[in-house]
């Protein structure tokens, strides 16, 4: 673990913000000289402390506004049925979030898909044919008024 002071936190709210903020309007907005903001990027970079930029894309630009989680829950407790689960859902290109979880279920997904139609097939072709799915509860989103995801 990294020890972070007020400035460093500064710099990594106001790039979760914008990350493409230009190294001079970020270094005015957390009050440093350019030069000393690179320095204190480039080491929270070094450090993993960021891992990296992204860019955030419209769902309804896409054709991907129905949004659910899923809770998934697996018939067999093993390494083997695990991976299997996850190498299935690395492949499947409607899942955009999957994290093993605590709880009565083992899984928590994240799935983006144009609609209702489209999230059934999902729903009975790639998680109904899996052989370690034992049961789903589907939580559809209504709206999100926090994502810090973008």
């Amino acid at each position: 673990m990294i020890s972070l002071d007020e400035i460093d936190r500064k710099i990594l709210r106001a790039l979760q913000q914008d990350g493409r903020l230009s190294n001079l309007a970020l270094a005015e907005r957390v009050g440093l000289s350019p030069s000393a903001c690179l320095r204190r990027v480039q080491g929270l970079e070094g450090a993993g402390v960021i891992q990296g930029y992204r860019a955030v894309l419209s769902s309804d630009k896409l054709g991907t506004g129905f949004i659910a989680y899923l809770s998934v829950g697996l018939n067999q407790h093993t390494k083997t049925a695990q991976l299997a689960f996850e190498q299935a859902m690395t492949a499947a290109t409607q899942v955009v979030e999957c994290h093993n979880i605590t709880g009565s279920v083992e899984y928590l997904l994240r799935v983006e898909v144009a609609d209702l139609s489209a999230y059934k097939h999902f729903h009975t072709e790639i998680l109904g044919a899996l052989p370690q799915v034992d049961r789903l509860t589907t939580y559809v989103v209504m709206g999100s008024p926090k994502d810090m995801r973008g």
